[in-house]
């Protein structure tokens, strides 16, 4: 049977940073302090706060980002030559009806790699949307399109929930 390796009294809630974890890990099996790493990256995503009800909420503002609403995004389709429109959700979500025009690249595959595939050039202009502020997709997404260097990146935040109650097409 496993024992509980001895953190002399310290409790897992005063590690705020994944840095932390590493003061203790000489304290731990290997797995244990792997698994803690895991569940640390698992949960204590940059782009999601959780709020009383452990809903996602997505954060107001990206750094490196323009957010766009709606009509914002229609005109950005409009008048930014070169926009991709990418849809950051899931496929079962997808399926469900998505924004014209609209690429997939799910926030789970989105990676430097991914993008770009989808925009080679770093100055490419991207938006990318998800189902609303309480899903942390596009977040996520533009998050990572910044940190791979894109330098033209647009955020809907508050994405599908808005442009249903905007009664605007999707495309089945």
């Amino acid at each position: 049977m496993l024992q509980a390796p001895d953190l002399m009294g310290t409790s897992l809630r005063s590690f705020t940073h994944p840095a932390d974890i590493d003061t203790i890990a000489e304290l731990m099996p290997t797995h244990t302090h792997t698994l803690l790493l895991f569940l640390w990256f698992s949960l204590a995503s940059p782009c999601q706060a959780a709020t009383g009800n452990d809903k996602v909420v997505s954060p107001e503002t990206i750094d490196g980002t323009t957010i766009v609403d709606a009509e914002g995004l229609i005109e950005a389709v409009r008048q930014v030559p070169g926009l991709i429109l990418i849809d950051s959700r899931i496929t079962a979500d997808r399926k469900e009806g998505f924004i014209e025009g609209s690429v997939s690249l799910p926030d789970t595959d989105t990676n430097c790699d991914s993008l770009a595939s989808t925009a080679p050039s770093r100055s490419t202009p991207v938006l990318f949307y998800c189902n609303g502020i309480n899903c942390g997709r596009s977040a996520e997404a533009a998050i990572i399109a910044v940190d791979c260097g894109y330098t033209n990146v647009y955020w809907f935040r508050n994405g599908m929930e808005e442009w249903l109650e905007q009664e605007f097409p999707l495309v089945q």
